[in-house]
């Protein structure tokens, strides 16, 4: 990929083409995600085993049985002090590497994952109607968390649709284990109007 001259997009502010495959591959720039995915394709037309890691903030490649990850951006090695490194640049010196950082992603989790930085590309364009589209797909994908629905329910209140934001926070209210956001959607749920009529 690095001879076709793909490449990390590092353009400011980040445009959603970055997380489309079809303008990354005219454009050849793109997120880690997209490029892996990209990367992915290729590895299964080659009949090269190949898998995805849904690492904390930088998509990354694993080939089973080596001892090292693959950064899609570039193709660079990555070993466990390489990754700790990443993991830091991203999140700061407090965050420590943990197994689950590292394991293997399903075609499912890449997708969502995909249409969740979708939604706040679109979202950061002032595109509320393309990131409702991203965040629909994100539930349907199946699995969604409360954050999922949240992220919906603030686009709906964005978009001034009362009764679709009602029914979102009361989904996130379910899925919420932490007890401090769960009194804080109750108080959002409360200044809401009365449900009356699907906006």
């Amino acid at each position: 990929m690095n001879d076709l001259g793909f490449a990390q997009d590092d353009f400011t502010p980040l445009r959603p083409q970055a997380a489309l495959l079809d303008k990354v591959l005219t454009r050849r720039r793109g997120q880690p995600l997209a490029l892996g995915l990209i990367a992915l394709e290729l590895a299964r037309r080659l009949e090269i085993p190949m898998v995805g890691v849904n690492f904390p903030g930088h998509f990354l490649l694993r080939v089973p049985g080596a001892d090292h990850l693959l950064d899609p951006c570039g193709g660079r090695r990555l070993y466990p002090n390489d990754c700790r490194e990443l993991l830091h640049r991203q999140y700061g010196p407090n965050m420590k590497l943990s197994a689950e950082h590292l394991v293997t992603a399903e075609p499912q989790q890449m997708l969502q994952r995909l249409s969740r930085n979708l939604r706040q590309l679109h979202l950061a364009h002032d595109d509320y109607i393309g990131a409702l589209i991203d965040a629909e797909r994100v539930l349907e994908l199946g699995n969604a968390s409360a954050a999922d629905y949240l992220a919906r329910a603030s686009l709906y209140q964005r978009l001034d649709c009362p009764n679709a934001e009602r029914f979102d926070l009361e989904h996130a209210l379910m899925l919420s284990e932490d007890p401090i956001q769960r009194i804080r959607l109750t108080e959002r749920l409360g200044h809401l109007p009365p449900n009356t009529i699907v906006h």
